[in-house]
């Protein structure tokens, strides 16, 4: 796995008045790709305006005909939630207060993690027994989180509004993508661990 911790740049700074606002959050998000070599995973931690603080990736994750055989079903849950995207939260500094993927079936993650864990609603992917589909200002497509956390809906809600009103949930993944594709080009994933 390979950290790349984002640098603060020094700006100038001027006095201005700004009008109290609440408490800014930090804002995790997972994507895994599966590919020929196997699962690759990208981890963005943003702020809530959609600043990018620490960025993570995963080495491909390719389970063997055993693992196969003896997780069945359940592999995918576990190779997206235990192995890409429980190990990109822990190894990464910053600690997000909110989680978003774009694969439904890592949502499993919140089993595994102590942050609220919701996912975009792709059109044509596969989703997960037991979600709750919502929507809010924040995404330009649906949201999902796992029913059995029911209870931290209105905890997500007051989350969400505390995201900048112009992130889209939906973008962070279009960057995290390119970077990707980028490490590529430059064997950051080849030589990860």
């Amino acid at each position: 796995m390979v950290g790349m911790p984002l640098i603060p740049t020094q700006w100038g700074c001027h006095n201005v008045s700004v009008p109290p606002v609440s408490t800014p959050i930090t804002i995790g998000f997972l994507t895994a790709m599966q590919e020929s070599s196997g699962w690759l995973g990208g981890y963005l931690v943003t702020n809530s305006w959609g600043r990018p603080l620490e960025f993570r990736l995963t080495t491909a994750v390719q389970p063997n005909r055993v693992q196969t055989a003896l997780y069945g079903p359940t592999l995918t849950e576990y190779v997206l939630a235990d192995l890409i995207g429980k190990t990109l939260v822990e190894k990464t500094a910053a600690k997000p207060d909110l989680i978003v993927t774009d694969v439904p079936l890592a949502l499993g993650l919140r089993s595994r993690v102590e942050m609220p864990v919701i996912s975009v609603k792709l059109e044509n992917v596969a989703l997960p027994a037991d979600t709750t589909a919502f929507t809010h200002s924040r995404s330009s497509l649906g949201l999902l989180f796992l029913a059995k956390f029911a209870s931290e809906r209105d905890a997500i809600m007051k989350l969400l509004e505390r995201v900048d009103p112009a992130v889209d949930l939906v973008e962070p993944f279009t960057r995290i993508r390119e970077a990707v594709s980028e490490a590529r080009k430059m064997g950051v994933t080849k030589s990860a661990a």
